[in-house]
């Protein structure tokens, strides 16, 4: 198990490293017409999906401690694509939902990202692309629920 392991690990540290690398966010910032972080891009992702949130909320759904969806959605708002309002039902609750600008954006990232892993996975047959994102989700699931040992708890049988 141990080669297969490491051969894994390697194979994600490559794509971490390409997910992040500045190349890359430079090209998808010049096909999408707007430079988003990749919190930025989760926080629409969230809003998309449910229309509003609090930041607590939107927080918890996103990932992130509040401290940053309160950086992402103030950056989000500068450059119109988020708003803060109160809650409908709730006027002492303030709630975070996009913009029409935000859901044009949100819209033209999908597009160009889905373009592209579709071109990316083009030679992938159906049951390939199935198994992958059958294998990342279990991986995502796996990576959130088991801990962390200690290194002073490790005896060599990584």
């Amino acid at each position: 198990m141990g080669d297969e392991v490491a051969a894994s690990e390697l194979a994600l540290e490559r794509l971490f490293r390409l997910t992040v690398n500045r190349k890359v966010h430079t090209r998808q910032t010049a096909a999408i017409g707007s430079d988003v972080t990749r919190a930025g891009y989760a926080v629409l992702r969230c809003l998309d999906g449910t229309g509003e949130l609090s930041l607590g909320h939107l927080a918890r759904e996103c990932s992130m401690d509040p401290a940053a969806a309160g950086r992402q959605v103030r950056a989000l708002e500068k450059e119109g694509f988020v708003v803060r309002a109160p809650n409908d039902d709730d006027g002492r609750v303030i709630v975070v939902r996009l913009t029409d600008r935000g859901r044009d954006l949100y819209g033209r990232i999908v597009a160009v990202r889905t373009t592209h892993m579709n071109e990316v996975l083009a030679s992938w047959s159906s049951a390939e692309r199935a198994e992958l994102a059958r294998l990342v989700d279990r991986l995502v699931d796996d990576l959130k629920s088991v801990p962390f040992r200690p290194a002073s708890n490790i005896k060599g049988d990584t």
